[in-house]
């Protein structure tokens, strides 16, 4: 088997409302995905997204020809093209789908097969007044969901934490909570400091009171001391980060000088399926947990899905979620079926070969930038 073609298609979903994320200085009013296609002379097309793919049109050529089968082959070559590019992951997850339906298994199957089905978080994008948040949390437990992820505005700090204690009072002990700071790296343009240590120390102590599941991005990504600083003053809440961490060499410095309870490295945004594997592995001996950033779409969230499951991640799965202004059927626009939760408040992994990912061709042509 060869690799025949790559090509791209780059979408873009207007939003109406747009989405007030936390972690961008303006509104949301698009949302962009680019689907990765590989194409091969035994007809089987492998399907990725998640990162922009920018520029790869220059590295196509490192790809053409070969067999889609020599994963470690193609990894290698990634993180080359990534070093003077951009993050081409996406294209693993694709070789990974043409992997898994030669083989006729979920890839899951592939990297461990720990799981079927993995608890979801509601995983909320915008601030809200602590009425409205309680009202969300609500809605989204009556959805199914037993945890969800609030997100404190740096420059909201006191209606950060009064939200995340209204919603502890309004849905008991038993509903999780996860509260994410945003502070280990930024969208382009946004040149702000991080908040100071000695206030995210008084913070995260707030946080401990109120029993939070987690505590992510606290800090900058190369501030291992004031992470280790955050759990020896809080030694009851987990610290989670690593989403972007596109270093594999400064992930395993973080695991070899234990600055996390939770990793959280996206496998098409940070550091790709199989180096994922690795560090959650290598997580896992050290009694650590792996949970993956998920914020892409249907398709990265899949693959996130895929290597969580196989390797065993939790103790719950990200799930983008925070109604009306993002919906499963928003992110997944692409798909002739969103990705959902089942009744026990589980993503489950698609039973069949491969990502699991089925493309909706109107929506790819509807929705394709000219």
């Amino acid at each position: 088997m060869k690799i025949t073609d790559i090509t791209l298609d780059r979408l873009r979903l207007d939003l109406d409302p747009p989405l007030r994320a936390a972690w961008d200085p303006e509104p949301r009013r698009h949302f962009d995905a680019t689907i990765v296609r590989v194409h091969t002379d035994d007809g089987v097309t492998g399907i990725g997204s998640g990162d922009t793919m920018a520029g790869f049109e220059a590295y196509r050529e490192l790809f053409l020809g070969r067999d889609p089968l020599d994963i470690m082959r193609h990894v290698r070559a990634i993180e080359t093209a990534n070093f003077h590019g951009g993050r081409y992951w996406p294209l693993e997850a694709a070789l990974w789908d043409i992997i898994a339906q030669v083989a006729g298994l979920p890839v899951a199957a592939l990297f461990g097969n720990s799981a079927r089905a993995l608890p979801a978080y509601a995983s909320t994008a915008e601030v809200k007044s602590p009425e409205e948040r309680v009202e969300a949390a609500l809605a989204a437990r009556a959805a199914g969901f037993r945890a969800m992820k609030i997100r404190i505005d740096r420059n909201r700090i006191a209606e950060g934490i009064a939200t995340v204690a209204a919603v502890r009072a309004g849905l008991g002990p038993e509903f999780e909570i996860m509260v994410d700071l945003n502070q280990s790296w930024r969208m382009a343009g946004d040149t702000a400091d991080a908040t100071e240590l000695a206030a995210t120390r008084r913070l995260v102590r707030r946080l401990a009171e109120l029993d939070v599941c987690w505590v992510e991005e606290p800090l900058p990504y190369g501030d291992l001391d004031g992470f280790r600083a955050l759990r020896a003053d809080n030694p009851g809440v987990r610290l989670a980060a690593g989403e972007m961490q596109h270093s594999v060499q400064d992930l395993l410095h973080y695991l070899e000088n234990d600055v996390l309870d939770v990793y959280q490295m996206d496998v098409v945004l940070a550091v790709g399926m199989h180096r994922a594997r690795t560090l959650a592995e290598l997580a896992h001996l050290k009694h650590r947990r792996f949970t993956p950033h998920s914020w892409t779409n249907g398709i990265g969230l899949l693959a996130n899905l895929q290597v969580s499951a196989g390797v065993g991640g939790g103790p719950y799965f990200e799930f983008p979620y925070d109604p009306p202004g993002w919906t499963p059927e928003r992110r997944d626009f692409m798909l002739t079926a969103p990705v959902t939760i089942n009744s026990a408040g589980a993503v489950e992994v698609p039973r069949v070969p491969g990502l699991g990912a089925e493309l909706d061709p109107e929506a790819v042509e509807r929705w394709r930038i000219p």
